[in-house]
């Protein structure tokens, strides 16, 4: 099997020939670690070039033998280097300074801050207009503003046709041309929920919770349709599957009643409406403690979840999960990032990636992977653990 294949059976709740490998990665980890593969961007170019990021995405998944890839940055404006008026280099970071007066702070092992000598302020829940809404891209070179723009571009028109400008689909594109059908491909965007807390401000965004909750679900409404439409724009690009970002929707940011009044309703209706327009598996990525909520995860529409965080960065027992929701639920993820990827040994590792695969791999439905994003500083050779796991158990 390719990892393509081996992916795909694993989301479709087939047996593959071994346990696949998928973990996301973060940017830093990407940034620091693509020079070897790639023969020496600059980190920064990670974050502009879609053409560099998709080298390093399937360059780090042949490196680490990864059976998938999560294209998780949009396509950039074609000519944004001409934007740059000029660059300073600095001890482990970069600025560069653009032609509308903002200037990008990029890390060598971080993502990247745009700040504007405009400084955005963030609305107020009253008074932003909801059909004033359509899809946030918070990953933008210049990030999030009201009303949204992509990059330097003029706001579009709130659900417009060209809504989304034609190089969203740029690191995609390059990646799936780079992978040449070996890799699985999955395109991530922006849950409602995300985009809502990234727009007003997460102070104000969870208070309107309690003190505008119908206004909060308009807006929450009117971003839902703007993401289903992406989703459907990457499912006809060729991904392989639509993961939904939605980190900030477990137990340590709202409450299940909050989840289940705000964040399953606009993700129900992303899931239903993207099943309108394409058959591909479409997952979620939620961080944290989500054990008091899988179920309400699974009535969403969902075919499978991402992350699984075990204690103590969340409070998944993955293998109660698997008897419970196993046959609805294909499971991604419950490697620890941080305690065992970044800070344990090969040996450790490998001894509880092999745990995991005899644990929950069985019978399909189970992808080994980190439950987060795998640290910028996370030792490659712990890395190389889960693939040489799942090949020798095979």
């Amino acid at each position: 099997m390719t990892g393509r294949e081996r992916v795909a059976a694993a989301m479709r709740h087939e047996i593959p020939d071994r346990v696949p490998v998928f973990c996301q990665l973060s940017l830093g980890h990407y940034m620091l670690q693509y020079h070897e593969t790639g023969g020496g961007p600059a980190p920064y170019e990670v974050w502009f070039s879609p053409q560099v990021f998709a080298g390093a995405l399937v360059g780090l998944a042949e490196r680490y033998g990864f059976d998938g890839v999560l294209v998780n940055l949009p396509g950039r404006t074609p000519d944004w280097q001409a934007h740059i008026v000029r660059i300073e280099r600095g001890a482990s970071a970069t600025t560069l300074f653009w032609d509308n007066g903002g200037q990008s702070l990029c890390p060598d092992d971080d993502n990247v801050h745009y700040n504007s000598t405009r400084s955005f302020v963030a609305p107020s829940i009253d008074a932003v207009d909801p059909s004033d809404l359509f899809y946030i891209e918070p990953h933008c070179i210049t990030e999030v503003r009201h009303p949204f723009a992509f990059d330097f571009g003029p706001p579009p028109v709130p659900g417009a046709a060209d809504y989304f400008p034609p190089f969203i689909t740029d690191t995609l594109d390059e990646t799936i041309r780079l992978s040449a059908g070996r890799f699985h491909v999955s395109a991530e965007v922006f849950s409602p929920f995300t985009q809502f807390l990234e727009l007003f401000g997460y102070v104000e965004a969870l208070t309107g919770l309690l003190t505008e909750p119908q206004k909060v679900e308009r807006i929450l409404e009117r971003l839902a349709e703007g993401t289903a439409r992406l989703g459907a724009i990457y499912a006809a690009r060729g991904a392989d599957a639509i993961l939904v970002s939605s980190a900030f929707a477990g137990g340590g940011f709202i409450s299940r009643d909050h989840y289940r009044q705000f964040v399953q309703p606009c993700e129900r209706s992303v899931v239903e409406s993207l099943r309108e327009t394409t058959d591909v598996p479409v997952y979620v990525h939620t961080c944290g403690r989500i054990g008091d909520r899988i179920d309400l995860l699974a009535q969403s529409g969902y075919d499978g979840v991402d992350t699984m965080d075990p204690a103590p960065l969340g409070d998944t027992d993955i293998r109660k999960v698997k008897r419970e929701f196993g046959d609805r639920l294909f499971l991604k993820g419950n490697i620890d990032p941080v305690n065992l990827l970044l800070n344990s040994t090969p040996q450790g590792v490998r001894a509880h990636s092999e745990q995991l695969i005899r644990a929950v791999g069985a019978g399909g439905g189970y992808i080994l992977s980190s439950a987060c994003s795998v640290a910028p500083y996370a030792p490659p050779e712990n890395i190389l653990q889960l693939s040489r796991a799942s090949k020798d158990l095979a």
